[in-house]
């Protein structure tokens, strides 16, 4: 091993010169660190790939799940250009790892995307039966998946992380029931405006970190890292698609707006779709031939992004896009709550215009998803009860402010619930 190889594994692991490991592990995890719902399995002859948008906590994820199987983790900045080079071969990089530390320590790759070969790098680690698990993050599927998804193929559980589900954040609220309703509503208030990103929900100013956040993505991910040519045009795209969050998407009218092709806003929607900014939801038709509407419904992954882009903080009484702003929490929450691979959501529209915000779709069976920013009172609108005479789910949920209420609809359980309750909801239906 090159000696500036050792002098930088010494600088960004202080234990591999003797100094005690606990206290270094205990300061990887962030002031008012807030714990997922679930940590990495980490077990060795598998690496553990963890993918999301930037700042989602995806390290704090990988070393509070590595401090909590413990013994020694080996931290590699792969933004390093001089560790860059010598994490080519998985041959080679063994050999050196055994001469400076024994038994071999964890691993955990930070930033894998910078690699040329990080799925092959990792694939080699992982067939010359490396001992210890293998965590590896990135900023983006977009660009993580592209160096690995075939190379790691069967080598590698995939998690996806994203920004804080109200779940999250509601551990160790109070137990009182009014007083836990009320926390509860406070913290859909604050999602619904803000977001779930770490930084912001541990910050002071959040409108100030969701500018800092979006201005990343913008000049340093879309300019630097992907190369996007027309970047004004990639900023106003952003804007368009913020202020029709939840709307049917339209590449041609967004095309002539901005000056540039449809094919061009195509591309740059692919990317935001890759780099977790926003989600797409293809139509669900379910065979029927009435639902003939192709377009996709177009949502941010988080609030607080979407509210930064366009349309600000301000609280939701009295503002305009109130109900949209509630749907679009829903859709993130789903989001959270079901494994992205297994489970397929969609919307749902019809020639007639009837039409279900959110359909979940798991081995043959659906879940219906309707979203009302104020009190439903138990009604059923003429949309959910077609939707449920087409495809009588054994499910329905209805999100709405008020009170949870449970019934029996033509053999079709429909539940009343709100925001808090959602995630809760959809897991026992995933069973």
């Amino acid at each position: 091993m090159e000696a500036h190889i050792e002098r930088i594994l010494a600088r960004d692991n202080p234990w591999l010169a003797g100094r005690p490991l606990e206290p270094w592990l205990a300061r990887r995890l962030p002031e008012g660190f807030v714990p997922r719902q679930r940590r990495l399995a980490l077990e060795s002859g598998q690496a553990e790939l963890v993918v999301g948008p930037r700042q989602a906590g995806k390290s704090t994820l990988a070393w509070w799940s590595l401090q909590a199987r413990g013994g020694p983790v080996l931290l590699l900045d792969c933004e390093e250009h001089a560790l860059r080079s010598w994490l080519r071969s998985p041959a080679l990089f063994f050999d050196d790892l055994a001469a400076l530390a024994e038994p071999l320590p964890a691993l955990l790759l930070e930033e894998a995307q910078h690699l040329a070969e990080a799925g092959l790098f990792v694939k080699g680690l992982v067939d010359r039966g490396y001992p210890a698990p293998i965590v590896v993050t990135g900023s983006s599927s977009f660009h993580l998946e592209a160096r690995t998804r075939e190379s790691l193929a069967g080598r590698a559980r995939r998690t996806l992380l994203l920004p804080f589900s109200l779940g999250e954040l509601s551990v160790g609220l109070p137990s009182a029931p009014l007083l836990r309703q009320r926390t509860q509503r406070d913290l859909v208030e604050r999602a619904a405006r803000f977001g779930g990103f770490p930084a912001v929900v541990r910050s002071q100013a959040p409108e100030a970190e969701l500018a800092r956040l979006v201005e990343a993505f913008i000049v340093r991910d879309a300019s630097d890292r992907f190369a996007i040519r027309h970047l004004d045009a990639f900023r106003r795209l952003l804007g368009l698609v913020a202020g029709q969050a939840g709307n049917l998407a339209n590449h041609a009218e967004w095309a002539a707006h901005l000056g540039i092709s449809a094919d061009t806003v195509a591309e740059y929607m692919a990317l935001l779709e890759e780099t977790h900014v926003v989600r797409a939801l293809r139509p669900f038709a379910g065979g029927r031939r009435a639902e003939l509407i192709h377009r996709p419904k177009v949502y941010f992954v988080d609030n607080g992004i979407r509210n930064a882009v366009f349309g600000g903080f301000a609280p939701l009484a009295g503002r305009a896009d109130a109900g949209a702003l509630i749907e679009n929490l829903v859709l993130s929450e789903l989001l959270k709550a079901i494994p992205p691979l297994l489970v397929g959501m969609h919307h749902w529209r019809t020639r007639s215009g009837a039409e279900v915000d959110f359909v979940l779709e798991h081995r043959g069976r659906v879940l219906g998803v309707e979203v009302k920013a104020g009190d439903a009172r138990g009604r059923l609108t003429r949309s959910a009860r077609s939707f449920l005479e087409a495809y009588r789910p054994e499910l329905f949920l209805v999100v709405h402010s008020g009170e949870p209420l449970e019934r029996d609809e033509g053999g079709c359980r429909v539940r009343f619930l709100g925001v808090p309750d959602l995630a809760d909801a959809v897991g026992g239906w995933l069973g």
